[in-house]
């Protein structure tokens, strides 16, 4: 067979192209594979520039000062960090806690904590024990003043000042504690310290709607507490992730802080019986200024802690209150209201109990100096209806109305002569006729303005009426013979007199069924979820 020129010329181009394709391939080939090699060695580089990095930011996790795995460690590292937030600045032995630890246990890395630089300077062994310092610095990136950046363990040891770890293995008894509850309720385990104030397991109940904390003491049982809170000396573990998923997981007093958070949760905590750590140091402080000093400060703690998660009362289990609210040097929990519904029911919440009480003791100081004065008073509108369903004010008013006799208010000496201006009597009330109307206003004091209003009624042809009227649905005309007689009625821990039909006078006021179907003021702004009552 006779190959042509063309015929030739053609194959010698495709054999060409084949052997063109062949080393093209293989080529690409070798590329990919220098590639791949490229990656395995930038992913060995970057984890050990990563690990870098983290020695240098102070997470603290791994094997901690380079210590031998120890009972509970393995070659994934430590298990639980130990974190020490409950100390004094001006004395403290935070160092000796953290030599106990890391003497037993090395691996366990070993972090204090403190809002702000401690003077004099903590003494911590070098290697497995660190420092973090909530308050940002502008100079350095926002991980590292954030706690849940430096703590790379599963488990969270929090231990009180002074504590001293006798037993190895008391850390891995806790964990085999919180392991077996499985996943339940049970999200703490917490063992006593040996020569502290006992530890006790208490029932914690947490109404934010109502601004209160109750405490109460539990039983113990069997095998140790299961509860919702601790008061004492007590070394408690929880998981890390639990921990941070707190709104504020090392807020100061620690245990309110955190008891408040998880009661709110529904998570509980277990107490051992037996006590697994010591105390070396009893009492913790050398003096008897330091003691005091440290209890003025964690008062004040308390304090910011309770204002800031919106707790103004606090029912302890001997019965005794504490209040972190406004009083009578301090102006009221919320500002001037609008279109009837105060700030605080726009999140969910009702009146501040330390509110309610101030209107409570104004209410009674009124009533008394009206009685007093020969003065005809009667519940009126919203405290009418307080005192119908609850014989106290509604838990979401935010005042107290009262009717008078337009012509007893010359009987009263702090109403009498009001026209020239405000009257602040022997005891800090301030007695003055209202801005907003023809009528009188009785203030807490000259800083709180919780207040009393007094609504003066005249008869005319048997019915009760005012020369000049509100916005308010309830403000309307009534016959007088509700009056007729007055009747004494419970409210508000004291007996005011009220319309002698307090049902039929409520309902002209408001309308039918206004007892049994309670409602905000101002059901177009806010209105009340009453499946939540």
């Amino acid at each position: 067979m006779r190959v042509t020129f063309c015929q030739g010329l053609l194959s010698g181009a495709i054999v060409l192209n084949l052997l063109i394709l062949y080393f093209v391939s293989r080529a690409q080939q070798q590329m990919m594979e220098k590639r791949k090699d490229f990656g395995r060695g930038s992913r060995r580089a970057g984890l050990q520039a990563s690990n870098l990095a983290a020695g240098l930011a102070g997470p603290v996790g791994g094997l901690a000062g380079g210590g031998a795995a120890g009972p509970e460690g393995n070659s994934r590292g430590p298990r639980v960090t130990v974190l020490l937030r409950e100390f004094e600045h001006f004395e403290n032995y935070v160092g000796e806690v953290a030599r106990s630890f890391l003497r037993l246990r090395p691996e366990l890395p070993f972090l204090a904590v403190a809002d702000t630089l401690p003077y004099p300077p903590l003494e911590l062994p070098e290697g497995g024990a660190r420092l973090l310092v909530l308050f940002p610095s502008p100079d350095q990136p926002p991980q590292a003043h954030r706690p849940e950046f430096h703590v790379q363990t599963e488990f969270v040891l929090l231990v009180p000042d002074g504590v001293e770890l006798e037993q190895g293995r008391a850390v891995e008894r806790l964990i085999r504690e919180l392991e077996g509850e499985g996943g339940g309720p049970v999200r703490l385990v917490a063992a006593p310290v040996q020569a502290r104030s006992a530890a006790k397991c208490l029932h914690l109940r947490v109404s934010l709607r109502e601004w209160t904390a109750t405490y109460t003491a539990a039983a113990a049982g069997s095998s140790g507490s299961v509860c919702t809170a601790l008061q004492g000396d007590a070394v408690v573990l929880l998981r890390s992730e639990d921990l941070f998923n707190l709104s504020v997981p090392l807020g100061r007093p620690l245990f309110p802080s955190l008891f408040v958070q998880t009661s709110l949760r529904g998570w509980k905590v277990k107490l051992l019986e037996s006590p697994l750590f010591s105390a070396r140091r009893r009492p913790l402080f050398s003096s008897a200024h330091n003691q005091w000093k440290a209890d003025s400060g964690l008062r004040e703690a308390a304090g910011r802690l309770m204002r800031g998660f919106g707790l103004k009362r606090l029912l302890l289990p001997d019965g005794k209150e504490q209040w972190h609210g406004c009083g009578k040097e301090t102006a009221r929990c919320f500002g001037t209201v609008r279109d009837d519904t105060p700030d605080y029911l726009y999140t969910d919440r009702w009146t501040p109990p330390c509110c309610l009480r101030a209107l409570r003791e104004t209410a009674k100081y009124v009533v008394n100096i009206l009685e007093g004065s020969g003065v005809r008073y009667w519940l009126e509108g919203g405290s009418l209806l307080g005192a119908a369903r609850h014989q106290d004010i509604i838990p979401w008013d935010y005042d107290v109305d009262l009717g008078v006799y337009l012509e007893d208010v010359p009987n009263c000496d702090q109403l009498k002569n009001l026209d020239s201006g405000s009257l602040v009597d022997a005891n800090g009330y301030v007695w003055e006729r209202a801005v907003e109307g023809d009528f009188y206003r009785v203030q807490y004091s000259e800083a709180n303005h919780l207040h009393v209003d007094l609504w003066p009624f005249y008869p005319r042809n048997g019915v009760m009426t005012k020369d000049t009227w509100t916005e308010h649905k309830q403000d309307v005309e009534f016959p007088e013979h509700f009056l007729q007689p007055l009747v004494p009625m419970p409210f508000a821990g004291i007996t005011a007199y009220a319309p002698n039909n307090p049902r039929a006078f409520l309902e002209l006021k408001f309308g039918e069924g206004v007892i049994e179907n309670p409602q905000y003021p101002n059901p177009a702004r806010k209105r009340l979820d009453r499946s939540r009552l």
